[in-house]
């Protein structure tokens, strides 16, 4: 037998033996593969279908890479869901056709590669709609049918092409980006016209009747414009003239026309300092042509809108993301304030699709991962549609919970506590116990967490609390879901009171809950929440006995100057350049302060990084290493980016990260040359090969 054939036995096996293997009562690193997570919702015009997708987890067989994202159909009556696109696909944007008829998707089926395809309900029959030499970004259909607008790619130079073929493959930083046009094709005809060539178009919005397409337009294609500098765009589908409309500021999210087209909503930033899209603007189309008449309806609401519809010519409902915990509301155009639909504390979730009084929507808890919800807006009932994961039905969850607590300067701050899993029976026998406690900072930080499901690769969730820790994630200010004054906190104020508030809620769960023994602290996160890790590990060394620092940024200086949104960093993070003030850019950098540092720390990075470049983990390591007083290993994953996509990475990711806690916040304290193999068990059988 060749040696392939001997390791593709074996790791057939081992499909079977891993899934035996982490099935337990408790939650382990290896369910986190097993998990299946409904990820977008679409109901159809009637209300009568909820098209939804839905991940499936990649076999460990398989070539490595994410899970695959399968397309189903669920019926509101009956109950039954009915499997359109599975297997090893990846299907995403499901759209109903204006008729119903057909559900429309973005997948690669052929060699085609990313294309629009719809299915016919009726006829159970799918079939490809594009065949655009590029890739389909997104696509709408005109409210009558006849026309689909798609945004794609501008295929590449055939003679630049044809020189990199040969060798003569320089890269040209930041000029080598096409734009992503706008296409309309025929649906009688299939005849594909080409509407623009210059400017890359974003979010797209028919107007009700036909006339006219809202975009959301950036000038160049590149990661820091499309953060900052979306504008609302009207093309006129005559003229195919697409003058600017609106002069937003700052970060621009969805746009929605009222059914009869007078109003157009969108989500906005309130200025360019504001770090995230989340409030609601509403301009009246017969009246209004420039952003100073916009009525803001978000101001004053502390709360973060995450998505909109129109429930009718009048009245828009919106999701929003409060504290940790999410809720639906409505408001009409002449309403001085919303009125809330759907509490707090029922699902998580962050869009929705709606049909008439029937919202559909992709939810979590605390128990259990997202799967398909429905919402009543006049009976107010809230129903679980799908059960994606009924085998964790066998397995026990530790208690989780919003909490609430106070900063040393007196403003509130809210997360979400994980308890270990056996609590209350430990406490029973051992009243006085203290835990270890992991610390998960989220990025952004222009994000918050969410009182739902929050176990996955990058984070330790119940699979930490099966392993007696508390797990703590606190919404510091400049987190979203509290409105843009708190999300702004922390402009020009980097690790400042933003990360006091961290070390607020620790000893609040030290000395006012007495959960956590303070020695035994540890804290990770990725992106910001990198920084923060690596923040604690230097400038706070002391209260910390274990960080893990994940995409992290460790020197101001040289982050600001590598990564794909410096605008971005300049206009919602620093407020000024680093030439302005470099002495205090530097002071907020970990590397600043990592000489003597005596907290275990794991660096991880992924090597293919363009917004926090790897080097930013050499760094860290490098002054550790020759400075500090801590264990400090470092791990490059080849190939992988922002957060790591395969799933070896990611297993290997949760694997490493739970051991380094494990290691250092349990047990004897450690010397400095004592540190965890850098082996991991997978559970792989031995491959003894000749």
């Amino acid at each position: 037998m060749q040696k392939r054939q001997i390791v593709m036995t074996l790791l057939l096996a081992v499909l079977v033996s891993l899934s035996a293997q982490a099935q337990n009562d408790v939650l382990t690193s290896y369910n986190i593969f097993d998990i299946k997570t409904v990820v977008e919702v679409e109901i159809s015009p009637d209300g009568s279908l909820i098209a939804f997708t839905r991940t499936a987890p990649r076999p460990w067989t398989d070539s490595p890479g994410g899970d695959y994202r399968e397309l189903y159909i669920y019926n509101v009556a009956s109950g039954d869901i009915v499997p359109v696109v599975t297997g090893k696909q990846n299907v995403y944007a499901p759209s109903w056709t204006p008729d119903g008829q057909k559900l429309a998707f973005r997948a690669r089926l052929d060699t085609l590669g990313m294309q629009v395809h719809w299915f016919n309900v009726a006829e159970a029959k799918t079939e490809r709609v594009t065949s655009h030499p590029t890739s389909v970004h997104r696509y709408t259909f005109h409210p009558q049918g006849s026309t689909l607008a798609y945004t794609a790619m501008e295929p590449a130079d055939p003679e630049t092409k044809a020189l990199a073929e040969l060798g003569f493959n320089m890269e040209f930083y930041e000029e080598e980006w096409r734009p992503v046009n706008l296409y309309f094709m025929d649906m009688n005809t299939s005849a594909v016209e080409r509407i623009t060539e210059e400017e890359t178009l974003h979010e797209l919005e028919w107007l009700p009747d036909g006339s006219v397409i809202a975009a959301n337009v950036t000038q160049r294609n590149l990661i820091d414009d499309t953060y900052m500098y979306k504008r609302i765009h009207l093309l006129d589908v005559q003229t195919k003239q697409m003058p600017r409309y609106l002069n937003n500021p700052g970060k621009l999210g969805e746009i929605k026309w009222s059914p009869n087209g007078r109003y157009l909503a969108f989500i906005s930033a309130v200025d360019v300092h504001d770090n995230k899209e989340q409030s609601i603007f509403v301009v009246d189309a017969q009246n209004h042509k420039t952003f100073g008449q916009l009525r803001n309806y978000s101001e004053g609401f502390e709360g973060s809108v995450v998505a909109i519809e129109w429930k009718n010519n009048d009245t828009f409902v919106f999701a929003s993301h409060e504290g940790a915990e999410c809720t639906l509301r409505e408001q009409g155009v002449n309403d001085a304030s919303s009125t809330l639909l759907l509490e707090p504390g029922k699902v998580a979730f962050s869009d929705f699709s709606i049909a008439g009084d029937m919202v559909a929507l992709a939810g979590s808890t605390p128990e259990h991962p997202s799967e398909v919800y429905t919402f009543n807006l006049e009976t107010k009932e809230l129903q679980r549609r799908t059960n994606s994961n009924d085998w964790l039905g066998d397995v026990r969850l530790a208690k989780q919970e919003a909490v609430e607590y106070t900063a040393s300067d007196g403003l509130k701050i809210t997360g979400v506590l994980i308890y270990p899993l056996d609590y209350e029976k430990q406490m029973k026998e051992t009243p006085d116990r203290t835990y270890p406690l992991i610390t998960v900072i989220h990025g952004g930080p222009e994000a918050s967490y969410q009182n739902g499901w929050l176990t996955w690769y990058s984070n330790w969730g119940q699979i930490a609390a099966a392993k007696d820790y508390f797990v703590f994630y606190p919404n510091y200010r400049s987190s979203t879901g509290r409105g843009p004054e708190f999300s702004r906190m922390g402009l020009g104020d980097l690790a400042g009171k933003e990360f006091d508030d961290v070390l607020d809620g620790i000893n609040w769960l030290i000395e006012d809950k007495k959960y956590v023994d303070p020695d035994r602290v540890g804290i990770g996160g990725g992106s910001y929440g990198g920084y923060f890790s690596a923040w604690a590990a230097t400038k706070h060394t002391n209260k910390f006995a274990a960080s893990v620092v994940f995409v992290g940024v460790t020197n101001q200086i040289s982050k600001r100057n590598t990564t794909d949104i410096p605008f971005e960093d300049y206009a919602v993070h620093w407020g000024i350049w680093t030439h302005e003030n470099w002495e205090k850019v530097y002071d907020r950098s970990p590397v600043k302060h990592a000489v003597g540092s005596k907290t275990p720390t794991l660096i991880l990075h992924g090597d293919s990084d363009t917004r926090v470049h790897p080097s930013q983990s050499l760094e860290l390591y490098r002054v550790m290493e020759r400075h500090g007083e801590n264990p400090v290993r470092l791990i490059f994953y080849p190939g992988e980016g922002h957060g790591n996509r395969k799933n070896p990475a990611r297993l290997d990711y949760s694997l490493r990260t739970m051991r380094w806690f494990e290691y250092y916040l349990k047990g004897q304290k450690k010397k400095k040359w004592e540190i965890p193999e850098k082996e991991i068990d997978y559970q792989l059988p031995v491959l003894e090969l000749d």
